[in-house]
């Protein structure tokens, strides 16, 4: 049985929708018929994706090494550019995230969202073509143009459907990411001329000299540490998150924020390994910075949305630390502790989102006793917080635990110091809980707030489930990802490197080869 090019049927399959959903029109008066149909169709549509998110995931050989489904057409001849596709362990899970989050998105905005609903729903499913060609791309101009184009519906969603100072904050997420993103595509470019191919089996399989990854390696970096964001250039994140819709800040968290990771995982590991070898210290001390320095502010906070911003980096700090042990373990609760992130940090911002839609303040002051009005709001945002703190039996402990493990083998310093990123986290989030939940219920309008509607309530139940399945259960994502990983963990195995290379500057290098052995 020939399998249909599925890849290529998901990404455009939400642009089809879109260009539906750009063709409903009406009569005067008949405004609330069209937007109803343009939420159904759009609704439908996604959901039609995620079932072929379901039936790709289904037919994924999860023993197989390599790359399946797939798909490769001419693109530039002259240029040797193809529109190649093809999915392993690591990129199936980031598509199943995309096309999860992405009705979720839509439902959260059911109500919320007043104005341009049409403009709304086709800046949505072009986004989630986008972010499908993303993670399936396996020729990196396509690869690029994909990345890229991500930037252009997000732009719109922060800055039309925003907050107060959402063009400031659309603005500075654009050319943030922008800059980095440019640098990267003189990367791509300086391997094309070294390699003469885009391919991205090929690059992998054929590295360049170890000069001349130095060089590529930092400008893959500046690119994919915005995208994470890796401390101190995350500075455009809690801007973003705080002027986003709801369903934006959803989709941010959930999905954009992990392109970083995967650019790492796909790029910068396996095509530039002496490089990464060469960097891994001060990536690895960027990231300890950045647990570190972010949890305490996120301490301070008295947005609720900052607060969980500001969470985010500290747990993509723990994604860069165990990428860059590369040890199997550390690398397995990398992709883990992104996909666990993609649905926990979703829910804590639709949780934010529940109760800014009825009082109208993301203030933390001016919550309070929740518990008493909306127990059923108040269990769901337990579930979520502590899926968040990592505790035992959540999907948020599977990734950390991991991360720290690979880590652990490779330096017990950073681990240490990493490790203190959990305690916090686990303050921040718990007194988050305390104070909206639990605390003194002085505001009378936050007294008299209703408890989750039916759609409210069929939006979390699907994300608390995954979190506890993916912690009883995570061998569901290692059995998958195992075999990717362990291609990753080979070439660093096979790469003879000499002490220069081993580690970033003159300190330590034989220590860290040592430790690597």
């Amino acid at each position: 049985m020939n399998m249909p090019p599925i890849l290529s049927i998901m990404i455009f399959l939400p642009l089809i929708c879109a260009a539906m959903v750009a063709l409903i029109r009406g009569e005067k008066g008949e405004e609330a018929i069209v937007e109803k149909n343009i939420k159904h169709l759009s609704l439908f549509g996604s959901l039609f994706i995620l079932a072929f998110g379901l039936f790709m995931y289904q037919n994924f050989d999860p023993k197989a090494s390599g790359f399946q489904f797939e798909e490769q057409y001419t693109w530039f001849q002259s240029a040797g550019i193809s529109y190649h596709l093809g999915i392993d362990g690591i990129s199936v899970f980031f598509i199943l995230l995309s096309v999860f989050l992405t009705p979720i998105c839509i439902l959260a905005s059911w109500n919320s969202v007043k104005t341009r609903i049409k403009e709304y729903m086709i800046a949505f499913l072009v986004l989630e073509s986008f972010m499908i060609g993303t993670f399936a791309a396996l020729d990196s101009i396509l690869f690029y143009v994909f990345f890229e184009g991500v930037l252009i519906p997000m732009f719109l969603i922060i800055g039309i459907w925003g907050g107060k100072n959402r063009v400031y904050a659309s603005y500075k997420f654009f050319l943030y990411t922008l800059l980095g993103s440019v640098l990267m595509l003189l990367a791509l470019l300086m391997l094309y001329v070294q390699t003469g191919t885009t391919d991205i089996p090929t690059l992998i399989a054929n590295p360049v000299g170890f000069e001349m990854q130095k060089w590529i390696w930092l400008a893959f970096f500046a690119s994919f540490a915005v995208k994470m964001p890796m401390w101190p250039v995350h500075t455009w994140l809690p801007d973003a998150h705080v002027e986003a819709p709801t369903a934006g800040s959803v989709i941010l968290a959930g999905v954009l924020l992990k392109m970083g990771g995967y650019g790492f995982l796909r790029f910068s590991v396996p095509m530039l390994p002496e490089a990464s070898l060469y960097y891994a210290e001060f990536v690895m001390w960027f990231s300890v910075i950045a647990i570190i320095y972010t949890s305490l502010v996120a301490l301070v906070q008295e947005d609720m949305k900052k607060l969980i911003a500001y969470s985010s980096v500290a747990h993509m700090g723990f994604v860069t630390l165990g990428i860059f042990s590369f040890t199997q373990q550390g690398l397995e609760g990398a992709v883990f502790q992104m996909i666990s992130h993609g649905v926990i940090s979703a829910a804590l911002f639709l949780c934010v989102g529940v109760v800014y839609d009825r009082l109208h303040t993301r203030e933390i002051g001016s919550y309070g006793g929740l518990v008493k009005n909306m127990p059923i709001y108040a269990t769901f945002f337990m579930i979520f917080t502590l899926g968040s703190v990592g505790l035992p039996g959540t999907s948020g402990f599977v990734g950390e635990f991991l991360s720290l493990l690979g880590t652990f083998q490779v330096n017990t310093v950073v681990a240490a110091f990493a490790t203190t990123g959990v305690v916090l986290g686990a303050a921040y989030m718990l007194v988050l809980y305390r104070r909206v939940i639990f605390g003194p219920q002085d505001n009378k309008d936050a007294a008299e707030m209703k408890d989750l509607t039916p759609m409210e309530k069929s939006i979390f139940i699907p994300l608390a489930i995954l979190v506890f399945y993916l912690g009883v259960f995570p061998n569901v994502v290692l059995s998958r990802i195992s075999p990717a990983v362990t291609e990753i963990v080979s070439i660093y195995e096979a790469v003879e490197a000499t002490p220069e290379q081993a580690s970033f500057g003159p300190e330590n290098t034989n220590t860290e080869e040592e430790e690597g052995e």
